[in-house]
Order: structure tokens, then sequence, then C-alpha cells
């Protein structure tokens, strides 16, 4: 799944505020986006048609739901821009971030952990 920053941002608010309403949702992002309640409808068509969120027709209003759990979109992301940027050169990626500094310490320890547990299972 290969979402834009602004599906992101709605996305976000969905992982975070459960279930919601476009006028709801407008008004959670508005003030961090501008956006209007046509442009909320037009990513929530987007996101559906990916299918991300899906909804439910309710008394007065469409309710929306989030249909992938955060994890692993954010996943699928991960996986679609190692494709793009680094092709399958993980240490390219890694040599990077360390020349630009980007890493802090505790990110540093969290890929030693996650590279034992890499060699553990081999």
């Amino acid at each position: 799944m290969n979402l834009s920053d602004g599906e992101w941002k709605l996305m976000n608010r969905l992982w975070q505020d459960g279930p919601n309403t476009i006028m709801r949702l407008t008004e959670a992002l508005k003030p961090e986006t501008g956006w209007s309640k046509h442009t909320v409808i037009t990513m929530l068509a987007r996101l559906e048609a990916k299918g991300a969120v899906r909804h439910e027709e309710g008394e007065r209003a469409k309710t929306y739901f989030s249909t992938v759990e955060r994890e692993e979109a954010s996943a699928a992301e991960t996986e679609n821009f190692l494709s793009k940027v680094y092709n399958g050169q993980l240490g390219s990626m890694v040599n990077a971030m360390v020349d630009q500094k980007a890493l802090s310490k505790q990110e540093i320890d969290e890929l030693y952990e996650i590279l034992k547990r890499a060699e553990e299972s081999k």
C-alpha cells in the first residue's frame, strides 16, 4: 500500500481517534492541513479505493474505519521506500544515516537488537 503524505495524516487521525465521521475528521485535520470537507471526502474515497478504509452508513453520517493496522501500513511503506530508493542495498542506507549522524543512541541500540534477532533466526 502506497500512501501519500496527506493520506498518512488522515490515516494517523483514524488510528489515533478510531472510527470517525467526515465532519469530525475535517475539524481535527483543519488546524494542521487547512483542508475543507471536500478535500477530506476526496482523500477518504482514495483511501477506500486502496482498501485502507471502509465506511458504514449511520443515521446522520457515514462513519469511516481504518481497515489496516498502523504497523502493517508502515511495514508496506518501508518496503516500498527501500525498493525504490535503495533497491536492496540496505547497507548503503544505513551507511548514509551514519554519515549524516541521523541515528540516535536509542535507534542504534534498537538496530543492534533487531540484527541479533535476525542472526539468531538463521
